[in-house]
């Protein structure tokens, strides 16, 4: 059994699932001198953009995973897309290998080649159901903006075996920067065992992936593993007006706590009369941050500056660089992104609310009336919970994919509903339905592995077919 990750010359590993952190994660291990073996269920020809990027050392199991691969390696790292539960790496687990996810892998590695008497990396960690990407890219831009020399990555962006080491030329030396920021999500948490951030923030959870978990409480205990490792010296940021994150507080023994609240004053950072205030140590009560000069509108997005604004301060970055960079930054693609607007009519990209509570939050968002183009591949959602809004907010449904007969079960009654065979059709039918002064909202509240490659293609489509109406 492999204890330390520079033990791995000449030694069997196996990475579980070729995809953009396998790619990393395998080319990372060839250069520390393990015999890489990457094993996929998918054959080739799906996986060809990603083997293309391995290093020609790197081995290949495709189309199945062959029990030996797991039987006799040292070590198996196994991608997010991957659960721990697979039947083959059951009997690995029994026999004690180590079975660890590509992000542990990264921090091992910087851990494991830190000079000796020099300052260490600090990662910085974000999680939550909704708002991770935003939060993670604002965060990031403070930290630049203050001076320190920063890395970002993790499930947002590039893996961060990619971010942090020159696997082109092998050179595997602890990274020139001061500190990490990760967007980190359940999948990747579930196979942590050392990763400690010096700080970590949960934004929300609400229901999500309850396709891969048995429950909420299993969803949630794999987010609250983001403070697992942290001890006194580290923080931790939680959202006070989220219940289930509220909830995680009962578990933390180890890192200083802080909050942010739209709804109440607390210790940390908090919204009212329309500016944010901060109760932090060594923040001047007379600071504030004004929403009205930010670029990125909406509620959701309040409570992501809150929580980017308290990590960043607690971190020591420079409350100047947190303000100009809040009125700088314009969002990020994908997320209540502004197409166009044609013949009165705005159209919006939010591919990312992959989710439920990603829809409530952006309906929220607009008091237009709001043509929704919804569905793609459940996951196991409850659809119910957004008759609120849909009701108050929504002129009319298109719906598309896996889950449009379902959707249309749950929302059907609420508001006019259209279903569409495929998303250009949705984008002609909502462009019939709308009339000056409203907005077309592709916010999908669903996987998107029916029909695109991921999120990114979807809302990449969708754009592609609104600029061509």
């Amino acid at each position: 059994m492999v204890t330390a990750l520079t033990d791995l010359g000449g030694r069997p590993v196996t990475v579980v699932g070729l995809a953009r952190s396998g790619v990393c994660a395998a080319n990372l291990l060839v250069c520390l001198g393990a015999v890489v073996t990457v094993t996929d269920r998918k054959k080739s020809q799906e996986l060809q953009a990603y083997l293309d990027k391995l290093n020609p050392a790197v081995r290949l199991a495709l189309g199945s995973h062959p029990p030996e691969l797991f039987e006799r390696a040292s070590l198996i790292i196994v991608s997010p897309g991957v659960p721990l539960g697979i039947a083959p790496l059951k009997p690995a687990s029994g026999k004690g290998i180590p079975v660890i996810g590509e992000l542990e892998l990264a921090y091992q590695v910087i851990k494991q080649n830190a000079e000796d008497g020099k300052p260490g990396t600090d990662f910085f960690a974000i999680t939550g159901t909704n708002g991770k990407s935003t939060t993670t890219a604002l965060l990031y831009e403070v930290f630049k903006n203050s001076g320190f020399s920063t890395a970002v990555g993790g499930n947002t962006g590039d893996a961060l075996t990619g971010v942090l080491f020159d696997t082109s030329s092998c050179a595997v030396r602890i990274p020139p920067v001061q500190s990490v920021v990760t967007e980190v999500s359940s999948f990747q948490l579930e196979a942590i065992r050392e990763f400690r951030p010096k700080g970590a923030a949960i934004l929300n959870i609400t229901p999500d992936h309850l396709d891969r978990y048995a429950s909420m409480e299993d969803y949630f205990e794999a987010k609250c593993r983001v403070f697992l490792n942290q001890r006194a010296g580290d923080f931790l940021v939680l959202n006070a007006d989220d219940p289930e994150t509220a909830e995680a507080l009962k578990r933390v023994s180890g890192p200083e706590v802080f909050f942010f609240s739209r709804k109440k004053e607390v210790a940390g950072a908090y919204f009212k009369g329309g500016s944010i205030c901060f109760n932090l140590p060594g923040v001047p009560s007379a600071f504030s941050l004004q929403p009205s000069t930010f670029k990125i509108k909406g509620v959701h997005n309040i409570e992501n500056a809150m929580a980017a604004a308290a990590m960043a301060l607690l971190a020591g970055c420079s409350a100047d660089a947190m303000a100009d960079t809040l009125e700088s930054f314009t969002g990020l693609e994908h997320r209540l992104e502004f197409v166009r607007e044609l013949d009165g009519v705005r159209y919006i990209n939010d591919s990312k609310g992959t989710n439920v509570g990603a829809v409530m939050k952006s309906l929220e968002s607009f008091r237009e009336p709001v043509i929704l183009i919804a569905g793609g591949r459940d996951k196991d959602s409850d659809f119910t919970e957004l008759g609120p809004l849909v009701k108050d907010r929504v002129k009319a449904l298109v719906l598309i994919g896996e889950a449009r007969d379902k959707i249309r079960k749950a929302l059907g009654d609420v508001k006019e509903t259209f279903m569409a065979d495929d998303l250009q059709d949705a984008i002609t039918r909502a462009r019939d339905i709308a009339s000056p002064g409203d907005v077309v909202l592709l916010s999908p509240a669903c996987a998107s592995f029916d029909m695109f490659r991921d999120f990114e293609d979807r809302g990449g489509k969708f754009k592609e077919a609104v600029m061509g109406l």
